[in-house]
């Protein structure tokens, strides 16, 4: 099914139509770009596809398999799952891939795209997640070019690598004067070669940048980040688990004691299962007396 709204041309299937509409609206609404500015996007073409397995049909098996969101920035194409809960974000974070290649034509490293993408539509939480001080804390911070391929790689390694991604962009801000993306966006959209670009605005040649990037991922997600980050509260409920369990295991040779050798002797219980005795108390061989 095929229904245009306004620039974005949506193609999706009947039950989807409703929200592929509300996307369409959004996709197609002008916004503020950070280090972009405003930018009217060409012509879009929205395909919103119901599940994995149409998803990876769609794309032509170019996402990975646990993939949600895909950008063709040649073809002004965003292919989405709708079965995605975060699926206008996922869009946002498209966009974000259209609108930068919109303006830069040349080619940057994939973590600078996806990076890129996930700090300008406003993925922050990535970095809140405290299991990237948690990945930072057990192994060494990857190189660039093992961020690259990690980006492509499995579902467990991903969100790490986009959140890695980001401090990286967000470093490559941090290291100009202006404290800005800007000057390096600039200059991309001017044609120039992405490495010549860095040490322009960042004084640093790419190896120069990555140890530089390197060392400020360690200094700011230790194990102090970490434990600020939740790893503390991990700690103690895993201390208070292993406490429980422990003690449950030294209770187990006294419970088993005391199951073998509780015996009720028989006048205890004609005492607790006479309901017919008035006094509910033995007699114990006694007469009365008048």
């Amino acid at each position: 099914m095929v229904t245009q709204v306004g620039e974005v041309t949506l193609l999706t299937w009947e039950e989807n139509l409703s929200l592929g509409i509300a996307l369409a609206e959004a996709a197609d609404t002008p916004r503020e770009w950070p280090a972009l500015g405003r930018v009217d996007l060409d012509s879009i073409r929205l395909i919103l596809a119901s599940d994995e397995e149409r998803f990876r049909r769609v794309s032509r098996g170019r996402a990975p398999g646990w993939g949600i969101g895909l950008a063709f920035p040649g073809s002004g194409t965003i292919v989405l799952r709708a079965d995605d809960p975060s699926v206008f974000a996922t869009l946002q974070h498209e966009l974000a891939h259209l609108a930068l290649h919109q303006l830069v034509s040349g080619r940057v490293p994939l973590w600078f795209d996806e990076g890129f993408a996930g700090w300008a539509s406003g993925e922050f939480d990535r970095l809140d997640a405290w299991g990237l001080n948690l990945v930072v804390i057990r192994r060494r911070v990857p190189n660039l070019d093992e961020l690259d391929a990690a980006l492509r790689g499995s579902r467990a390694t991903a969100e790490t690598s986009y959140a890695l991604a980001m401090t990286a962009v967000m470093e490559l801000a941090r290291r100009n004067p202006t404290q800005t993306l800007e000057p390096m966006v600039n200059r991309l959209a001017r044609e120039e070669q992405f490495d010549e670009a860095l040490v322009a605005t960042t004084g640093f040649t790419r190896d120069g940048f990555e140890i530089a990037w390197q060392k400020s991922v360690k200094r700011r997600y230790s194990v102090l980040t970490w434990f600020a980050a939740g790893g503390m509260w991990l700690l103690v409920g895993s201390a208070v688990i292993w406490a429980y369990w422990a003690r449950r295991r030294r209770d187990v040779p006294r419970r088993a004691a005391l199951d073998r050798g509780w015996d009720v002797p028989e006048w205890q219980e004609e005492v607790v299962s006479g309901p017919d005795d008035e006094t509910n108390v033995p007699n114990h061989g006694q007469s009365d007396q008048s």
